[in-house]
């Protein structure tokens, strides 16, 4: 059955009303808000945590007020007319000595070369798995959509591999001898 316009005319002011309760509460003067926290065991017992009310099952919290301090301006060091940006902060870096850092970089190294070491395995793997995109089918696999889903993961996993490959051999590239 239509409306009449009457019926519209009555519902219209309600709605505008209540939008602008709705804006002026959030374009009113902002003052810190304090308001409760409640904890409410939810779906499957998962806590959830809420503002204001918390309803049946819901307990309060006693949480501290919160305090803003302004952070001060730290004071630069002064610097000499030919010093720079650069020098000035790497002087407070702490540094490594060479052998130290050989050696991890040689630590490093081992690291990724046995890295990848497993995933070119992993890959030739697949690869054999995967046999020119023809794979041996499985036994469950009697429906023919579980095949092709099993043949696109298969040419997902390959395609992931070399990208983690390539990248531990583009990794090594960059270690300095």
């Amino acid at each position: 059955m239509p409306r009449s316009v009457h019926q519209s005319r009555h519902r219209f002011p309600v709605l505008v009303s209540a939008a602008a309760l709705t804006l002026g509460a959030w374009a009113g003067p902002s003052l810190a808000q304090s308001s409760d926290v409640y904890v409410c065991t939810g779906p499957n017992g998962v806590p959830e945590y809420r503002n204001g009310n918390g309803g049946k099952g819901c307990k309060k919290l006693n949480l501290p007020e919160v305090v803003t301090v302004p952070g001060g301006r730290i004071a630069a060091p002064a610097r000499s007319a030919g010093s720079s940006a650069a020098t000035t902060g790497s002087t407070s870096f702490p540094r490594v000595d060479s052998a130290t850092q050989r050696s991890r970089d040689s630590e490093r190294r081992t690291v990724l070369a046995q890295e990848l070491q497993a995933e070119e395995a992993k890959l030739q793997g697949l690869r054999a798995e995967y046999n020119n995109g023809q794979p041996e089918r499985q036994g469950n696999e009697r429906n023919y959509q579980k095949y092709l889903d099993r043949t696109a993961a298969l040419r997902d996993d390959i395609a992931r591999s070399e990208a983690n490959a390539a990248s531990l051999r583009r990794e090594l590239g960059n270690l300095k001898d």
